[in-house]
């Protein structure tokens, strides 16, 4: 490791979602359900290991609706209801956070991923440290759109063990994209979990391939007459529809947080922390310690 100072923020959220499916059921000697928590500090450990953070942060979803149901009311409407037993988790990721002395933030009409885009592109460089990288830790693909030469994204891939690092060279590596163009791909191919359209009958491939010819959503439409028949006839018929898609897939780096870089400093009391594993009966946790 170089000595580059870090910031970790945690997707909590998705992270939570992740670890619930990827495990099966674990419960206390009381009978609580813990295997979300218990996956989330396997992943936690490991970043805290892998990257060796001066500052860590934890973001999660603010429950109810948010500005983009504003925008378009169906925006996750499809979305199946969480399954029993997760939701009832995140009360616990949090006190265990606590215990490590993580700070965690939310705020209500705003998704995770906005504060993750305000605290990882704006607050740490009017704070203390000019030069920081940010390592977004995440259950899904959502926020490689703020990658950039400071900014990467820790990935979970499959499970909770298999993990990926994004950084600018992987984005475009895996997805024949750059990460600036990740948002105007979601204009184009929409995102199905979230209910965001796109343009209807333009799928993966073709969004790619627009993309890769014409660099962003403005520069096709600019460019319109360049672009063949039948594909023509959909982006010009679902044009707004397009706009709109990346209004909802547009990470807002702008949320009005409290957000204060040195109150994010790593460390923890080891006596704390290791009370509120022994509570949830992690004793296997015990030695995975960061």
């Amino acid at each position: 490791m170089d000595d580059k100072k870090r910031l970790i923020v945690i997707d909590a959220n998705s992270i939570i979602h992740r670890a619930f499916h990827a495990l099966p059921p674990l419960t206390t000697k009381k009978g609580e359900l813990v295997n979300a928590v218990y996956g989330f500090l396997l992943v936690f450990f490991k970043a805290l290991k892998d990257f060796q953070p001066d500052f860590v942060a934890a973001c999660f979803d603010f429950p109810g609706p948010t500005f983009r149901h504003e925008k378009f009311k169906e925006y996750k409407a499809k979305r199946p209801p969480a399954p029993e037993g997760l939701y009832e988790q995140i009360p616990k990721v949090k006190e265990v956070l606590g215990a490590f002395n993580v700070s965690v933030f939310e705020k209500q009409g705003f998704e995770a991923d906005d504060i993750i885009g305000t605290i990882s592109g704006k607050a740490p460089q009017k704070q203390v440290v000019p030069e920081i990288e940010t390592i977004i830790l995440s259950g899904d693909k959502d926020t490689l759109q703020l990658v950039d030469k400071n900014t990467k994204v820790y990935s979970l891939r499959k499970g909770v063990k298999d993990i990926v690092l994004y950084d600018e060279a992987e984005v475009e590596k895996k997805y024949g994209l750059r990460p600036e163009q990740v948002l105007d791909y979601k204009a184009l191919r929409g995102d199905p979990s979230d209910n965001i359209p796109g343009v209807t009958g333009i799928g993966e491939k073709t969004a790619t391939e627009l993309l890769r010819k014409f660099g962003s959503l403005e520069n096709i439409y600019e460019n319109i007459a360049l672009v063949p028949g039948k594909l023509k006839e959909k982006l010009l018929q679902y044009k707004e529809q397009a706009f709109l898609s990346r209004e909802l897939a547009k990470i807002d780096k702008n949320v009005p947080i409290d957000f204060n870089l040195k109150e994010c400093q790593w460390g923890y009391d080891k006596g704390k922390a290791e009370k509120a594993l022994k509570e949830l009966n992690f004793n296997s946790l015990l030695n995975r310690m960061p």
